[in-house]
Formats: C-alpha cells, structure tokens, sequence
C-alpha cells in the first residue's frame, strides 16, 4: 500500500475503496473546506469509489461545511466510514443525526 501525498490527503488506498486521511494534522487549523471538498470530490470520481474511509486521527473538529459535504456524499451513492473520531465530533454527528448513515470506527494506530 502507497501513500499519495502532495494535496490536503494523504491517501492510502484508491478504488472502490478509498481511504484516506489527513496525517493526524487538525483541518480546521490547516485547511479551508473548500480545498478538501475539491480533493475529496476529485479522489472519488477518479478512483470509482464506492466506500470512503477517513482517517480523522488528530482531527478535533469538523468545519460544518465538510459535514454538509460528507452528507452530500450520499447523492453519490458512496458509503461513509469515519475512523477515529474524536468525542466532540462524536458528539456532533450524533446531534446532527448523521452517525445514523456514516459508520465510526476506532482503531489503534502504532506510532
């Protein structure tokens, strides 16, 4: 498994499934909504992505914006899996009722 780098993303896998992350950097601190939508966006319709997983290790928080575009995702028929969630937007996802479509996960991952 490769890791792309040179955008927002890290990405380590690329297909039906796609899976990336943000290299345990905080997006809100870092990046504006509107650059990880066009990566996001680019990387599942160039890898006929059926199944996203987001690595959100080091994230804190979740702009609202990327949750109205992690929402929109369902237009695309694509599956949502978040890992690594912290409590706050744990919190959020279930106030907003959109832990309802995006599947959470926790894994540990060695340093």
């Amino acid at each position: 498994m490769t890791v792309q780098q040179g955008g927002i993303l890290q990405v380590y896998h690329t297909g039906p499934l796609c899976v990336a992350g943000f290299g345990g950097r905080d997006i809100l601190d870092t990046f504006s909504v509107k650059d990880i939508r066009d990566e996001l966006l680019k990387l599942v319709k160039e890898s006929h992505c059926e199944t996203l997983a987001i690595d959100l290790t080091g994230v804190k928080l979740i702009p609202s914006g990327m949750l109205g575009l992690l929402a929109s995702m369902r237009d695309l028929n694509i599956e949502i899996h978040l890992y690594n969630a912290s409590d706050d937007i744990r919190e959020v996802l279930e106030i907003t009722k959109l832990n309802q479509f995006m599947h959470l996960h926790d894994v540990e991952i060695p340093y």
